[in-house]
């Protein structure tokens, strides 16, 4: 097709493992062709020249301290001139091979699409609680995201995840690109603009990936925190929007489903992990009143906090 615009992937990585090398395997066999896969690796000690033997990979490598959310995925749309970016994580498999094909068709379901998003599947290890939570957040039909969804969808409406998100490059340079410096939510971040801006942001139920954690309830403390030093860091964007409630209504859903499905005996370990959840991103949102030494124990990024001279 004449008209085919150009895609590039572009994935950072850190110990790359099985699943990168499944990542990779099913990038190749994509019906919508990769042009260039851009690898932005964290300390290259932990990289295999192996995974070179793909003509289209193009490494620049970086250290742990060099690494932040924003910077270094904004860094390789740089190294990229394609008109469409996707990003990936490095443990994200495509479930076929539709994906790039999937995410190139979602900016033609609205006018003015910034961004379309895909659907995270469960891994076949994945609890029963997180393989509920993906079911929510990611159902089977597609989404069209705009300012004038903002009273019904909340903080909803500036979902989007970089765990395979694909981007229209000219819009993403003309609002400005990633926040060079954050502690997570780039995504988010970036997907709030570019709603505020005017443009929409689509979730394509059809592109699919394999992803999907099972996280400790203080892992789960952790990543609420960092979630909400993002959002107490930008203020112009998520003050005053709908959040809690969101996850209240996950809550009460998950239980519900867990008693339905015969697994209430995991209904006491919801509450345990929901309000990990809730304690994080209480304190996170109060973040700039805690002791440094408080912050380095609650925080999963503690490098960023080096950096940030706390």
């Amino acid at each position: 097709m004449k008209d085919r615009k150009l895609v590039d992937v572009i994935i950072p990585t850190y110990k790359p493992d099985g699943k990168f090398e499944r990542l990779l395997a099913m990038l190749r066999r994509q019906t919508y062709p990769v042009h260039k896969i851009i690898i932005m690796n964290t300390e290259q000690e932990y990289w295999k020249k192996e995974y070179e033997e793909d003509e289209r990979l193009e490494v620049h490598h970086l250290t742990k301290a060099e690494f932040d959310h924003g910077w270094t995925r904004g860094q390789a749309v740089d190294y990229s001139e394609a008109d469409i970016i996707v990003f990936m994580t490095d443990d994200s498999v495509p479930e076929d091979e539709r994906l790039i094909e999937q995410l190139a068709a979602g900016f033609e379901l609205a006018d003015n699409v910034a961004e379309v998003y895909a659907r995270q599947l469960p891994t076949e290890d994945c609890r029963v609680i997180e393989r509920y939570t993906r079911s929510f957040n990611y159902p089977d039909e597609n989404q069209v995201k705009t300012l004038k969804d903002l009273d019904r969808l909340g903080i909803k409406t500036y979902f989007a995840s970089n765990v395979c998100c694909a981007y229209d490059r000219k819009i993403y340079k003309k609002l400005g690109g990633f926040i060079t410096k954050t502690i997570f939510n780039e995504d988010m971040i970036f997907a709030a603009g570019a709603i505020q801006a005017g443009y929409a942001v689509v979730y394509a139920a059809g592109a699919r990936v394999v992803h999907s954690h099972n996280l400790s309830g203080r892992e789960q403390f952790k990543r609420n925190f960092d979630l909400a030093v993002s959002q107490a860091d930008h203020p112009e964007i998520f003050e005053g929007i709908k959040s809690e409630s969101e996850g209240m209504r996950l809550v009460k859903n998950t239980a519900s489903y867990l008693k339905k499905s015969g697994n209430g005996r995991f209904i006491p370990l919801l509450i345990w992990q929901s309000g990990c959840k809730y304690l994080g991103y209480r304190m996170g949102k109060r973040y700039k009143k805690l002791p440094g030494w408080v912050v380095r124990r609650c925080t999963m990024n503690g490098s960023y906090w080096t950096k940030a001279g706390d």
